[in-house]
């Protein structure tokens, strides 16, 4: 367990199991160099990123791992997300950029999400609330990229598995809960931040000539709040 300096007794919960091995970060260094200094302390062929607000249900890494051994061209796997309720949610999509946003953004409010999420298809990205990845394919992307504090990290990652010639694969066959929201409500001024700050990590990566007409957007959306 990696912990990010938290202060809720989590490193003490978990120390009653002794063949847990913690790795108390010092201060929190944000979620993609965390989940990497996880990833370099194991030694699995397969990795699984899971979110801390999720709940899986009985069977469910078993028949990620099973998707993933059917197909050898397919590196990443993400199940299908589901609130509390039981209500999808739009856990993948196309390569973020100005005019995907949009349509990604309008699609998860549409009434069309709980069709999508029921069809087996190959997206650019999937959500890293849960993903399956084979540790050769993200050893060769070089791990999740360290400049995203939190948020988008897992779309990068994703497009550099695609880049490196595997594919994405989503699958309604699996189902996890994804209490989506807690963390941000715990702090929130502080993930809107993050989130940010990571939107211009990426299209400072991807989209380069966009980013000073999103620093205005920014700008004028802090102004705003």
């Amino acid at each position: 367990m990696v912990d990010n300096a938290s202060t809720d007794g989590s490193v003490a919960a978990v120390q009653k199991w002794t063949d847990v091995r913690i790795i108390a970060q010092q201060t929190n260094v944000g979620f993609a160099r965390a989940t990497n200094t996880g990833i370099r302390a194991t030694t699995g062929i397969n990795l699984l990123l899971l979110n801390s607000d999720t709940v899986v249900p009985s069977g469910a890494i078993d028949r990620l791992l099973a998707e993933l051994d059917a197909d050898r061209t397919v590196a990443v796997v993400g199940p299908r997300l589901v609130d509390g309720s039981g209500r999808a949610e739009l856990s993948f999509g196309r390569m973020i950029s100005p005019l995907n946003e949009l349509r990604q953004k309008r699609l998860a409010k549409s009434n069309t999400v709980e069709r999508l999420t029921r069809e087996r298809h190959y997206p650019d990205w999937v959500s890293g609330a849960c993903l399956l990845v084979r540790r050769a394919a993200a050893e060769a992307a070089g791990l999740l990229d360290e400049r995203f504090f939190m948020y988008t990290e897992d779309v990068d990652f994703c497009a550099a598995i695609r880049a490196g010639g595997h594919r994405i694969l989503f699958t309604p066959a699996v189902e996890v809960v994804h209490l989506r929201g807690r963390s941000a409500a715990a702090a929130s001024a502080a993930t809107i931040e993050a989130y940010r700050r990571s939107r211009l990590a990426f299209y400072e990566k991807h989209h380069p000539a966009w980013v000073p007409l999103l620093k205005l957007y920014l700008r004028l959306r802090k102004n705003d709040t």
